[in-house]
């Protein structure tokens, strides 16, 4: 797969682009949504659209907060091992709802589930996270961006 057009070109093209979804990612004040959590949504919706540009970039991120390898490897299994917290758990679920939207809709149960977790302003902060990675992802899978990736 070739680039179709380079990051700076996309940038450059639209300089409001980085600023405002760059602003979508900065968490309020006074939420429960910690950054770690952010990305590791922001890892799970990037599997389930098949960025590879975003996964990487999150994965690494998420490792370098701190986050265990055996983790990520079983991160798009989130529902099948006990290895993730009930806050991360519901803001998964949450997460796979909202970008799976156009199969099915975001459920009272799902919602339920969240609501019973985190505050409405918590919820409102994890859904904007949402909002801006399945942005990104949409915008590096019709550019083709490439990771650099090491051996």
């Amino acid at each position: 797969m070739q680039t179709r057009l380079s990051q700076q070109q996309v940038y450059s093209l639209n300089p409001g682009l980085v600023k405002h979804l760059t602003g979508l990612s900065t968490l309020p004040e006074g939420t429960n949504i910690t950054a770690k959590l952010a990305d590791l949504v922001r890892l799970r919706v990037s599997q389930i659209n098949g960025c590879g540009f975003c996964q990487h970039m999150h994965s690494a991120e998420l490792r370098s907060h701190g986050e265990r390898q055996q983790r990520l490897d079983v991160l798009a299994a989130w529902r099948e091992v006990p290895v993730f917290s009930q806050e991360e758990v519901a803001a998964l679920a949450w997460a796979e709802s909202l970008t799976n939207i156009i199969d099915k809709h975001v459920e009272n149960d799902v919602y339920n589930q969240v609501s019973a977790i985190f505050s409405e302003k918590d919820i409102v902060a994890l859904t904007t996270v949402v909002l801006e990675i399945n942005s990104w992802n949409r915008i590096v899978k019709a550019f083709h961006f490439i990771p650099e990736l090491t051996e």
